[in-house]
């Protein structure tokens, strides 16, 4: 089958698709012919992107969610189902940095980290357990969890709660790729490289912000953490996307449990 079209017919749910790498993802997704629910706590955002789906000859909904909310997570499946009938994909990708004040604050703090678990781990296990059940009925189904390089290992500077969760949801997808895999469920993670975002924008502030050195534009700093990309260049949403596409495609039938770096080979293991 020509990749391109390798999702006509599938029905896909995208967490946290009104902005960023979710945004990206979505495109891709419908690119290759799937219909796309958007759940999103900004549902103006979500409603643009999903103008963007209907325009590709793709049909769409928004279903405003909040992930940290089981209920909201059991109500977005229940949307998907009752418009189109079937789940086929999950993308789990909402997340925060930090709470709505985390940029201002010196520290990480204890709102902070319940934060990050609230959406990035509870989120993405709320997610899951909504689908679980259709998906076991059916005995097939693809999950991509939206990780990051920083659940990778440790780092300097304000991000260790971040970097927490994300490790976190990394080992919460795998323990689902296990409990899954007998019902022909396949669980997998993407941990995304260095991508120019609102999020990337808010934490170059914050690193600007607490180094004193606010020489630059948020941009530049982002530019210049690019030296460490081995590739030299950054990453994109759409990168994410075409991963995440051929992950929920049958051509990746037999993967589950795996994390792949989309990162320009700043992480190779």
């Amino acid at each position: 089958m020509d990749s391109q079209n390798e999702l006509t017919g599938k029905v896909a749910i995208v967490t946290g698709g009104g902005d960023g790498i979710g945004r990206g993802i979505v495109r891709v997704l419908a690119g290759r012919g799937a219909d796309v629910v958007i759940a999103d706590v900004n549902e103006k955002a979500a409603g643009e992107v999903i103008a963007e789906v209907q325009s590709m000859g793709r049909q769409g909904l928004v279903v405003g969610t909040d992930v940290a909310d089981q209920n909201e997570c059991d109500g977005m499946v229940s949307s998907a189902l009752s418009l189109f009938g079937r789940v086929d994909i999950l993308i789990c990708n909402a997340g925060v940095a930090g709470g709505p004040e985390w940029w201002t604050r010196e520290t990480a703090s204890e709102l902070d980290w319940d934060a990050v678990f609230a959406v990035n781990v509870r989120g993405t296990m709320h997610s899951i357990e909504a689908v679980e059940g259709y998906m076991m009925d059916r005995g097939e189904g693809k999950i991509v969890v939206i990780a990051s390089i920083a659940a990778r290992g440790g780092g300097a500077g304000p991000m260790a709660h971040y970097r927490a969760s994300k490790g976190a949801e990394l080992n919460v997808a795998q323990a689902f790729a296990m409990r899954l895999a007998p019902y022909n469920i396949n669980v997998n993670t993407i941990c995304p490289g260095l991508l120019w975002t609102n999020m990337w924008d808010q934490i170059a502030r914050k690193h600007m912000s607490d180094s004193g050195d606010e020489d630059q534009s948020p941009r530049e700093r982002f530019e210049n953490g690019l030296g460490a990309v081995p590739l030299g260049r950054e990453q994109t949403p759409e990168d994410i996307g075409v991963v995440a596409a051929f992950l929920c495609s049958d051509r990746a039938r037999n993967i589950t449990g795996q994390a792949i770096n989309v990162d320009g080979g700043m992480r190779m293991n």
